[in-house]
């Protein structure tokens, strides 16, 4: 069966929502499709950092946008170190040229990765149509 990922608009942080001011846990699970769970694990990590009144959690324009590159970048394989490298790499103070060269760097490197990885599920894949194939009598075993 196959999986589908959802489309995400941009690996940069996303854009303020000049709606909201802030955002409730429930707010944010509900636009990005995630548990509350997956928010406080975050922010357990240091990812994201909402203020806190009383036992509710405010979430920022920042925290926002620091959980869409979270999302995305696990949705295409980075480590949360990585994720972090990624977006602490905002506050440079270079107008963000650090984070992009890293993040760019990154990617191309998980690309290449990954292409390696789909030759080898695709001769994987081979091997086991052929294997069926001698299996169900359709072909000779070759040497």
């Amino acid at each position: 069966m196959a999986t589908t990922m959802k489309p995400v608009a941009s690996f940069a942080p996303t854009e303020a929502r000049p709606d909201k001011e802030s955002f409730s846990i429930s707010d944010l699970c509900a636009e990005f499709e995630v548990t509350a769970r997956a928010l406080r694990f975050y922010e357990d990590e240091g990812l994201i950092s909402p203020e806190r009144r009383g036992l509710s959690r405010i979430y920022s324009h920042r925290d926002r946008s620091r959980l869409a590159w979270i999302l995305r970048g696990k949705r295409v394989g980075f480590s949360l170190a990585e994720i972090r490298e990624m977006i602490d790499l905002y506050d440079v103070g270079d107008e963000r040229r650090t984070q992009h060269q890293v993040t760019l760097d990154k990617c191309r490197a998980r690309i290449e990765l990954l292409e390696r990885q789909k030759v080898d599920l695709d001769a994987a894949i081979a091997e086991l149509n052929d294997f069926v194939a001698v299996l169900e009598g359709r072909a000779t075993p070759s040497k």
